[in-house]
Parts: C-alpha cells; structure tokens; sequence
C-alpha cells in the first residue's frame, strides 16, 4: 500500500513551511499570504493526493487534551487588552479542530507560579505564552526541561520555538508614515514595559525609521505604557507636561495605550490630528469606531492564535519543526487619526 502524504510532503513540495500549509489549507483570514504561494500549496495538494489524517485529531490516552494559554500579565492587564478576542478565537479554533481545549493563565511576572505548576504538574498538554520577558528565567528553565511551549511572540536566543508578528517592521511603517507627513518631533509610547520582548521590538523600529529618515531619536520623547489605558494616559500627561515643545505627532504602540493616550491630549485642551497626530499598533476592532479613527498597524490576530495553536500541537505530538520561528506580516491602515502637522 502506498505510503500517506503528510503535510510536511505538501510543505516541502511547494517550498513552504508547515504553518504556512495550514493557514492556506485551513483559510486563515487576514494572512499576507501571496497568490503564488497559495498556489504552490494548492498544486501539492493536489499532486500528492494529500488529506489530512483524522487520527491526529482524535483524544490520546495519556493527554489531557488540553492547552494552556498563559498571558504574563495581570489579570486587569489581559481584561483590558482589546486585541486578545481575536487570537483566543484563533487559537481555540486550531485546538478544537484536533480535538483539545483551551485554559486561560493570567500570570503576573511577579508570580510565575501558577503556570510553572500547570506545566509540571502536567495539568495541560503544553503551553502557548503571550508576551514573553527577557528576565524570564523559569520559562528557560521549564523549556530545558522538555516541557512543549510556543511562544506568542519571541525570546531572541532561547531556541524557545515561537509564532511572532514583524513588530520591528510595523513600528517602521506607522513612524515612516508619520515622517512622510513631515512631522519631525515624533514621540513615543511603547505598549508595555521594557522587560517584554515586544516592547523593545517596536521601541526599535520606531527608532530605526528616525535614524533612516536622518532624525535624531531624543529619550525625553520616550515613554513606555503598560497594556492598559490608564498607562496610556499617564504617559502622554507626562509627555506633555515635561516636553517643551511639545510632539507634533506621536506613535503608540498598542491601540488599548493609544485610547488613553488620546484622552490625555484631548484634556490637555489639543486636538487629534490637527495639534497632534497619533498612528498606533495593534488595529483591535475599537480602532475604527473612536473619534477619530486610529490610523494603526494591522496585524493577523486571528491567525497568530491559529499559527501558535497548531505549531503547539505539532510540538505535543513530537512532529518535526522545521519552522521554529514564524514571522507573520503587518500593513498600516491609514485612518483619520494621522495628519500633518501645523508648521512644519
């Protein structure tokens, strides 16, 4: 009997990676995923009579079939976060459909405990954590163990294996746009705090657009917010009232820190975007429906839960992962919250 393609034969032959096979196969909305490629995968499909394997997604004896889903955060910080609906959807969505369930860990960087226990304690299967820190030494710690985690996001040289959007790239693109538009005192508020591996990320590519631009990149313009809007609108208070002049425009990083931020200006007596311009990151499904709509970076939501989901589950089943960092594109989407500044 002729051996069984698989999906990594469909992966190799069309050039691809796994995830990549999933996202086609499975139509993931929101993927930049070009024609051609989509294509290729098709076409291996095809040639190699692939369908997916039903065994792989029935209970196994011995798992719990369930996933954690361990957010290294507050729980007020994971409540107030208007970009998580979309990848837990994404992500339960991939677990259901080979048969696993999904349990939320809010864990507070000052208590690792509660998802250190979940994994060792072999309560879950293995987890997907969201929002790694660089001082997270019993993440290391529990991934030289064995135990199978995916991370959401990445951890630069911890071989941890991780599905990530490009936040240097997009923090590029809504600083750029911002430049275009001739505004040269450009602040900054990142999304989080310095220790998480995303905040650095998009602090980098706000930086790396002033330095392309020929823009000196000045600290006093630097602020950082910590996932929810009320730090949002303590760092923009700040900002206004210890900067002189004042930014001309400014790039949040995260659309939940960008609502507080405007509602600091807006009480500072200034306007969005007529005093100041504001692009964001993150395109929650709010963004659209503030005044004024936030022009903000739009990443897959919905497909980083899926990619994070079905590479975990890959890693459970002890399948090869030759892929073990997946960068998903992110586009501007250009709405009424940018502008050009009075004089420039």
């Amino acid at each position: 009997m002729a051996k069984r393609s698989t999906a990594k034969d469909v992966a190799d032959l069309a050039k691809v990676s796994r995830t990549t096979v999933s996202f086609v196969l499975n139509n993931v909305p929101g993927m930049r995923i070009s024609d051609e490629t989509r294509q290729r995968v098709v076409e291996a499909v095809h040639q190699l009579d692939y369908h997916p394997d039903a065994t792989a997604r029935r209970m196994v004896r011995g798992r719990t079939n369930i996933i954690g889903f361990v957010l290294r955060q507050t729980p007020d910080q994971v409540f107030a976060d208007q970009f998580l609906p979309e990848v837990l959807h994404g992500l339960s969505k991939a677990a259901a459909a080979q048969g696993y369930h999904i349990l939320i860990e809010p864990a507070p960087p000052d208590d690792p405990s509660s998802y250190l226990r979940l994994i060792r304690e072999r309560h879950v299967d293995g987890v997907v954590l969201s929002g790694p820190r660089f001082d997270d030494q019993d993440l290391l710690r529990v991934h030289a163990e064995g135990a199978p985690v995916v991370l959401m996001g990445q951890l630069p040289n911890s071989g941890l294996p991780f599905v990530d959007v490009d936040n240097v790239g997009g923090a590029m693109l809504a600083t750029r746009h911002l430049i275009t538009l001739g505004h040269r005192r450009i602040a900054f508020i990142s999304n989080a705090m310095a220790a998480y591996t995303a905040s650095a990320q998009r602090l980098s590519g706000y930086q790396q657009a002033l330095a392309d631009a020929g823009l000196p990149c000045d600290e006093a313009l630097i602020r950082y917010g910590d996932f929810t809007a009320v730090s949002g609108e303590a760092a923009m208070n700040d900002l206004l009232t210890t900067t002189a002049p004042h930014p001309t425009a400014i790039f949040v990083a995260s659309d939940t820190v960008a609502i507080g931020a405007l509602k600091a200006i807006r009480h500072a007596g200034l306007r969005v975007p007529h005093d100041i311009a504001l692009a964001s990151f993150d395109d929650a499904p709010l963004s659209e429906l503030i005044d004024p709509p936030l022009t903000t970076v739009r990443l897959p939501a919905y497909g980083l839960g899926w990619g994070t989901a079905e590479m975990l589950i890959r890693l459970i089943h002890h399948d090869e992962i030759r892929e073990p960092g997946v960068l998903l594109e992110t586009e501007l989407i250009v709405r009424k919250s940018s502008g050009a500044p009075n004089d420039v």
